[in-house]
């Protein structure tokens, strides 16, 4: 009990640490902190628009911190959902442009969205042969697979699929886009928001319930936890960590489509963003937890969004401190001593 409590008071613990630490670096930059905090809050949770954005980062965020997430349960760090997150982006912004434009969108996005995740699958899973095969560290295959990624999207985006004159793909075909929540809803009018937060949600719930409440899930678990033990009662190791990383992959692909399917409706380069490398911090705050996930993702969203909208008053990079020192204290309260 004392140990789950300690689990939960730390992430608290280390937010409000770094929100002090952030404070004091605003005062030494000769501005107001609550001035800064109120405008913070009125250019993102004080509208509809600002809440949408923040809703919106959030949601990619929530996909690729499922995709570190998951993994870490069987003792695997995915250092690669950026690369994951790039090719899925491609496959999704290419698939859309050549699907015929009588396809009904009920047909449209799943194919899509398949396409997406079977990038994203395969770039995951790549790391799980080289893993399961050959021994090659997680950690430095995901690395390196990020730097294909980059590359070979980069090539394909300017040698084939790039609109002349411009540094994006084709757009896709009306019936691969996503409805905006603004169009239903009418509260987040301009904001990039769309029905992908639904989707981030029912994967942050499923992946929970798969993790606790199944005996594949327990396995995993075991796999990560105890090998030797899960070895001797005959949990075939290999195939959880290479299912585990296709698996973490394909859901940092659904992200993809909150990017192109949901909002720019093509694939152009820096797209991601480096929002793969903060799904590792997202995860790090729930503690490899899919629904503290969510939490802990609405927090980085919110600073990465309010970094933006308050950025001609403070440097946005104040906003990326905090993040930094959250990780940072996370790390120091939740390591053990030998």
């Amino acid at each position: 009990m004392k140990t789950r409590i300690r689990h939960i008071f730390i992430p608290f613990a280390a937010v409000a640490g770094a929100g002090l630490f952030g404070m004091a670096i605003i005062l030494m930059t000769g501005r107001d902190p609550a001035e800064i905090g109120s405008r913070l809050f009125n250019a993102t949770l004080g509208s509809g628009y600002g809440m949408g954005q923040v809703l919106f980062k959030t949601t990619t965020l929530i996909f690729t911190g499922l995709a570190v997430a998951l993994p870490f349960r069987a003792r695997l760090f995915n250092i690669g959902g950026e690369g994951q997150l790039q090719v899925a982006a491609f496959s999704a912004a290419v698939t859309g442009a050549m699907l015929p434009s009588s396809l009904p969108p009920i047909a449209a996005v799943p194919l899509t969205a398949c396409a997406a995740m079977a990038a994203g699958g395969i770039w995951g899973a790549s790391a799980g042969v080289l893993k399961v095969r050959f021994g090659v560290n997680e950690v430095i295959s995901t690395i390196m697979l990020n730097f294909i990624a980059q590359a070979l999207t980069g090539y394909l985006l300017t040698s084939h699929f790039a609109v002349p004159s411009t540094e994006h793909t084709a757009e896709t075909g009306s019936a691969s886009m996503l409805p905006g929540l603004d169009e239903i809803t009418g509260f987040f009018r301009g904001s990039p928001l769309n029905v992908s937060i639904f989707g981030a949600l029912a994967v942050a719930i499923l992946s929970s319930l798969f993790l606790f409440r199944t005996s594949a899930g327990y396995e995993l678990r075991a796999v990560g936890s105890q090998p030797d033990a899960a070895s001797y009662a005959g949990i075939r190791s290999e195939r959880y960590l290479l299912t585990v990383m296709g698996a973490a992959g394909a859901i940092a692909g659904l992200g993809a489509m909150n990017l192109v399917a949901g909002y720019k409706h093509y694939y152009e380069t820096g797209m991601t963003a480096g929002i793969g490398f903060s799904g590792i911090a997202v995860a790090l705050l729930a503690g490899a937890h899919p629904i503290w996930i969510l939490p802990a993702a609405l927090f980085f969203g919110f600073l990465e969004y309010g970094g933006l909208a308050v950025g001609a008053y403070v440097p946005k990079e104040i906003f990326m401190i905090i993040q930094a020192i959250t990780i940072l204290l996370v790390i120091i309260g939740t390591a053990r001593k030998t």
